[in-house]
């Protein structure tokens, strides 16, 4: 059984050059993967793609990076953690391997459709007859972000709600129970024909670095790593790309610390 799990991470690399991965067609091998809430989209996409080529189930859990991290830290089943900031991936460190970025994202201001308040720069967001909403403090990724984001503009904001992660954000607008909100912009791309998006500068925005990891405790490492193998392959940084999300400027292994920052 040894040898055919580590098979398995070739297996990955050779169906990406060969198509389907016929030979473990009866295969009963299962995953957990844990990922930030922006990645719910590309990588369902992802995971079917994987599933196909290698018989190899994933299962995915998506929500806030930090609330990811106090799973993992919990002893939750697990088998692969992808979070939306070095930062967080680093209080886990001695749980996981060591993390390779695969993906980067911005932020943007999500509007409603058509842009009726003419929602132009992040200082507006301090208008009174705008409805803000924005995430909650409590360690969330996104809410670090924002105020960073704003506190580099200037700009003070008194928000009507805050909300868990950043969907919960892009919800109230596309329900109109918000003129705006700040998001990634992989979320506005994700709604697209619902909300509309307003760039934010890079002089004020922040740019986080996705990194993903293989669980220390994973019930099936081989398997495991031939998913993180499949994301970082160029079959999967195109689908990740078709989502929005960008190239890491570097592919080296990450050391623990802040990833991102501003751009420009």
């Amino acid at each position: 059984m040894g040898a055919r799990r580590r098979w398995l991470v070739g297996a990955v690399l050779g169906a990406l050059l060969i198509a389907p991965a016929a030979s473990r067609a009866g295969s009963k091998h299962a995953i957990v993967v844990f990922a930030a809430v922006p990645l719910s989209e590309a990588f369902r996409e992802l995971g079917l793609k994987f599933e196909k080529l290698t018989r190899v189930h994933v299962t995915f859990s998506f929500a806030a990076s930090s609330l990811l991290a106090m799973q993992v830290q919990q002893g939750a089943p697990v088998d692969v953690l992808a979070t939306a900031d070095e930062a967080t991936m680093a209080r886990v460190a001695d749980l996981v391997e060591t993390p390779t970025p695969f993906a980067r994202n911005r932020l943007e201001i999500a509007v409603e459709k058509g842009n009726p308040k003419h929602v132009a720069k992040l200082a507006d967001l301090a208008r009174r007859d705008l409805t803000v909403v924005l995430a909650a403090e409590e360690g969330v990724r996104i809410a670090r972000d924002e105020r960073e984001a704003l506190a580099e503009a200037g700009v003070s904001v008194t928000p009507r709600s805050l909300e868990p992660d950043e969907r919960a954000v892009l919800n109230k607008v596309m329900l109109g129970e918000a003129d705006a909100g700040i998001v990634a912009a992989t979320d506005v791309k994700a709604a697209a024909g619902k909300v509309d998006g307003v760039e934010i500068p890079d002089s004020q925005n922040v740019v986080d670095t996705y990194p993903i990891a293989v669980v220390k405790k994973s019930a099936d490492e081989e398997s495991a790593k031939a998913f993180a193998t499949f994301v970082l392959s160029p079959q999967g940084r195109e689908i990740l790309a078709r989502f929005g999300f960008a190239v890491p400027s570097s592919s080296a292994r990450l050391a623990p610390g802040r990833g991102g920052g501003h751009q420009g």
